[in-house]
């Protein structure tokens, strides 16, 4: 009897289809039942191949073998994941094996994950495609009951193949003819280097920003605050310090004459519904999360927990398809602090309003909302529980009335001058009963706080207590967090000097530069390679990411260009435009860059060298700040020796309760604290040891976990606790 290979991303997504499809005989690296073989990718299996496959002298870095342009480019195996290609080919290529059914991750990405394995294969048996936006058992069901033809998906994996070609063909060269020309560690690439740019932008916004103090005057009476405003522009500040002066001599001893009461109903909806960059944004904003630990928790929450949808989404809105569904979401998240809301709006209508639910607002995927499996809270780690808690609370929000108040805005005179005051009255709390009733927004307009207004009318007169004069500096724009860069890289004309307007149209269709599933990518990268630098929540970009954007070729720093390549890229997945005219353009993009880089003058100088050698190659080490605090880098690439020199650790102060720092070596290492606090390892070892009877095994090997993560070595505070008896 023929069977199906259905082949997905992850092992966990595997063995939830395999569940589903009642294939219970385990094999190795797949299930099997009577109609059905599971088995999965590792991520990426196949991957292009390195420009050293194409000719053995690209092993060697030279300037003079630039640019390398190979064509057709070549798949290859991934050598760690090799053995499970092989459990995937064996399967594929199997006599019983009629048709295979793709269900990778139901995007781009997911598309390319099993098409390149598909094409290294070199099967030409039919595909199907599995498309669904949760891994709930019933997702699962009703996605294999509405199988998706192969061939409609065939645009998706141009576009997919397109895109990894313009990265290899531009970014390889790029890289190389920089490392090589200027002998130093430097990378570039379509996405990464408008980002370092968008950084030094705000940088130099900031070093040329010109403070300015303003001011303005308050009058208190009995029951109300009023705020002058200038009548010709309707402001309430003026930078004229004299100007305010005379105007509170003017006007001390005169009455407030109520000249005009405004009152309005107004109303407002819940925020949309997350999408990734919005969720990425909120949980850096609220928890400090970095946007790639955002994206590792929903993914788990997504596969593992199955409690909330695809995260991969750039939609903040629903399809009209799953209002019918809503009701068994809310009972499935209507547990712990969610349940009393939950029963109450499922016992009414949904209604699916245009704020929420818009299929012209839905591309491949539709906002992040929590699924129809029921789970249990406890089951949730606190970091998990917190995202979910974003989700959850938006997902109410939007399905609540809107919040509704009457506005009142009194305009009154003092002599000839305007004042006025702003109060609210809360009419129906709608949405913000999710947020119970509290949530973080700007409650102050024209330097105005909303106030509680007594009762007044037209024509009243009230006594005037006291006139102030107020003041304040104006301030330059923020250093880039996380959230606000996740922002600028989604709507980059707004924080770069773009000012031909087909460009800035360009940015706005596409999205900005980048995607929602890799932008998280582009900051970690910029990060490893020392490019840009965290400050606390700050980000900003260090001295070799400043030299990089001086030797790279101007365009390819521009938001414009990559953003034009990413429409370019929509129009291939949409079949209007072909992949092989965008792949030669891209050919000969990379031909004018290495170029450009060979002819330049431009000169790189490290200005983080310190006066220790590397014991490998005897060449002077460079200081560098990684992510998890100061290393020492040999500044030969072709070494790659590296050495921690201090880390934050997760060793809490003693008095503030601050993250400690790690500095020194052996006996000799010190915390060291903000706060001042010094503290040397024999005493941190003892403070431990103190401790112990509260300390368990697991709460070592968790902490050793935390601390060990993302670096190749173990630390010295690492294995200085392997040595306690706890």
């Amino acid at each position: 009897m023929a069977k199906k290979l259905v082949l997905a991303e992850k092992p966990s997504v595997g063995r939830d289809i395999a569940k589903v499809l009642n294939c219970h005989q385990k094999g190795n690296g797949f299930f099997e039942g009577s109609n059905y073989i599971v088995t999965w990718a590792l991520g990426h299996l196949v991957t292009l191949a390195d420009p050293e496959a194409y000719d053995g002298k690209y092993a060697s870095w030279r300037i003079e073998d630039l640019p390398m342009l190979p064509s057709p480019l070549k798949l290859e195996v991934i050598k760690k994941t090799g053995p499970q290609f092989k459990t995937v080919k064996t399967q594929i290529l199997r006599n019983d094996v009629s048709e295979i059914v793709i269900a990778t991750d139901a995007g781009r990405e997911g598309e390319l994950v099993a098409r390149w394995i598909i094409e290294k294969i070199g099967t030409k048996k039919p595909i199907k495609r599995l498309w669904i936006s949760s891994v709930t058992d019933k997702a699962i069901r009703e996605g294999f009951d509405h199988l998706k033809d192969g061939r409609a998906y065939e645009s998706l994996y141009a576009s997919a193949a397109s895109r990894s070609a313009a990265d290899w063909y531009v970014g390889i060269n790029a890289t190389r003819a920089l490392t090589c020309k200027y002998n130093a560690q430097l990378s570039c690439g379509r996405v990464q280097t408008p980002t370092l740019a968008m950084l030094a932008h705000r940088e130099l916004e900031i070093k040329n920003f010109q403070p300015k103090h303003y001011y303005g005057i308050s009058a208190n009476t009995k029951d109300l605050k009023l705020t002058w405003f200038d009548a010709k522009s309707n402001s309430s500040q003026t930078f004229d310090s004299g100007k305010i002066d005379t105007l509170i001599t003017q006007l001390r001893n005169q009455t407030a004459q109520i000249t005009n009461v405004d009152k309005t109903l107004k109303k407002t909806y819940a925020p949309a519904l997350y999408d990734l960059t919005e969720l990425q944004r909120d949980a850096n904003h609220r928890f400090g999360f970095s946007a790639k630990e955002t994206l590792n928790i929903m993914q788990k929450l997504y596969e593992q927990h199955k409690v909330l949808t695809y995260p991969r989404t750039d939609s903040r809105y629903l399809s009209a398809d799953l209002v019918d569904t809503l009701k068994d979401r809310l009972k499935a998240c209507g547990v712990g602090p969610y349940t009393a809301l939950a029963f109450r709006i499922s016992k009414g209508p949904i209604k699916a309003g245009k704020h929420f639910v818009d299929d012209s607002k839905v591309s491949d995927h539709h906002a992040i909302i929590p699924t129809e499996e029921r789970f249990l809270l406890n089951n949730l780690n606190p970091e998990e529980r917190k995202i979910y808690d974003l989700v959850v609370k938006r997902f109410l929000a939007v399905l609540l009335p809107p919040f509704e108040y009457e506005q009142t805005s009194i305009v009154a005179k003092i002599g000839s001058e305007s004042f006025r005051a702003k109060g609210k009255r809360i009419l129906q709390n709608g949405w913000k009963e999710a947020y119970e009733n509290v949530f973080e927004e700007e409650d102050i307009e024209d330097g105005m706080k909303e106030q509680l207004l007594p009762a007044l009318q037209k024509g009243d007169s009230l006594s005037v207590q006291n006139l102030n004069k107020t003041s304040g500096v104006t301030a330059p724009p923020p250093l880039f967090t996380e959230g606000t860069l996740l922002t600028a890289m989604e709507k980059p004309a707004k924080f770069m000097a773009v000012s031909n307007q087909e460009y800035a149209k360009i940015l706005g269709e596409t999205g900005g530069i980048g995607t929602v599933a890799t932008r998280a990518d582009i900051i970690e990268k910029l990060l490893g390679s020392f490019l840009i630098e965290k400050k606390g929540k700050a980000i900003q970009i260090t001295s070799k990411g400043k030299q990089l954007l001086s030797l790279v070729p101007e365009d390819l720093k521009s938001p414009a260009l990559t953003a034009n390549w990413e429409k370019q890229l929509e129009q291939i997945a949409k079949g209007t435009l072909s992949k092989d005219v965008f792949i030669g353009n891209m050919m000969g993009y990379a031909q004018t860059v290495v170029s450009e880089i060979k002819g330049s003058e431009a000169k790189f100088k490290h200005d983080n060298l310190t006066r220790e050698k590397c014991p490998d190659c005897g060449k002077y080490l460079l200081e560098v700040n990684g992510k998890k605090g100061k290393m020492l880098v040999c500044q030969d690439r072709e070494c790659g020796y590296r050495k921690g020199v201090s880390r934050v650790t997760n060793a809490r102060c003693p008095n503030c309760h601050k993250k400690m720092e790690l500095r020194g070596e052996g006996e000799q290492q010190i915390f060291v604290c903000p706060c001042g606090h010094k503290e040397k390892m024999e005493a941190f070892k003892k403070r431990r040891e103190n401790a112990a009877p509260k300390t368990s095994m697991q709460d070592v090997k968790k902490y050793l976990a935390e601390q060990n993560k993302d670096v190749e070595t173990l630390s010295p505070l690492a294995e200085a606790l392997l040595k306690l008896k706890l």
